[in-house]
């Protein structure tokens, strides 16, 4: 019994673990102007004007919407077919990883690691409308 209570201890207090970053959005303030410096990566390939999409497609309204359905986009079949609600929540878990989210995904994006990071390009996503 002392063994595993100084295996727990030892492991609570290993630093890796001490800081090891939540990862639920509820756990970070988002802020969009930090998240709009962000976006710089991401508008190779989107845009932020209704109607306007690029190789990927638009981002304006993004926040709310359903995966595969912005007009006039041909969309990877992963994404036609998820019928995913674009909830800041499942942004967030998604901007993480992107092809383990939405397996057969077309988007060539790797993920942002950094939760603050995503919580704050969440925070730009939702002013656009």
């Amino acid at each position: 019994m002392k063994n595993f209570a100084f295996i727990t201890l030892a492991l609570l207090a290993t630093p890796a673990l001490a800081q090891a970053p939540a990862q639920k959005l509820s756990a970070y303030k988002g802020d969009a102007a930090a998240g709009a410096k962000l976006f710089s990566a991401c508008k190779v390939c989107h845009s932020t004007v209704a109607g306007k999409n690029m190789i990927g497609p638009s981002l304006a309204g993004v926040v709310g919407r359903t995966s595969g359905s912005v007009p006039n986009f041909k969309y990877s079949a992963a994404n036609k077919a998820g019928h995913i609600k674009w909830t800041p929540d499942n942004l967030f878990t998604y901007l993480l990883n992107p092809r383990k989210f939405v397996p057969g995904t077309t988007m060539a994006y790797a993920g942002m690691p950094d939760p603050q990071k995503r919580a704050n390009l969440i925070a730009y996503l939702a002013t656009l409308k």
